[in-house]
């Protein structure tokens, strides 16, 4: 499936926050003030990834017939990325719609923000996942990610996390 990364726009809130929702279960995945505080946060940036667009043709608002065929993207994953000081990134979250699991979409997410990561001078980068979550842990141990510890209790106050690690330069 071809891809386009880019950086997300503020009219993309709402569907990353639902493509969000059916990610993750409820009490993991996040709430719209939750996604948006990480979004917004000193040094974040959030990246999607998109399908290109197809035409298709769009129904006039109030007239019969329909307008010219238009370009319609479909954004199919995203994530949000954290720079820290001294060097240190966090992937506070990486999401692809079910559909399109599988296809690439969460590496080459992964890839354009450890890139952007390095460009920013990070050394090395972190992320949380549930302990039980094993197609997260695969993909990530896939991508270089080594467990440094696990968290107790760190989602919904009862199942653990396990903090993972990787080196960027």
């Amino acid at each position: 499936m071809p891809l386009h990364i880019r950086e997300a726009k503020p009219g993309d809130f709402d569907l990353l926050w639902r493509i969000d929702q059916e990610c993750f279960a409820p009490g993991i995945s996040y709430s719209r003030d939750e996604l948006r505080h990480y979004m917004a946060r000193r040094g974040a940036f959030t990246l999607v990834a998109e399908q290109p667009a197809a035409h298709r043709s769009v129904p006039p608002s109030g007239r019969r017939g329909r307008k010219p065929a238009q370009p319609v993207s479909r954004i199919v994953g995203f994530t949000v990325v954290q720079r820290h000081p001294r060097g240190l990134g966090h992937v506070i979250t990486i999401d692809v719609v079910p559909q399109a699991r599988r296809s690439g979409v969460g590496s080459l997410l992964m890839e354009a923000a450890e890139e952007r990561l390095r460009a920013q001078g990070c050394a090395s980068v972190f992320l949380e996942t549930a302990v039980d979550n094993q197609p997260a842990l695969t993909f990530y141990k896939r991508h270089g990610y080594f467990v440094l510890k696990t968290i107790p209790r760190y989602y919904q106050d009862r199942i653990d996390a396990l903090l993972l690690g990787k080196r960027l330069k």
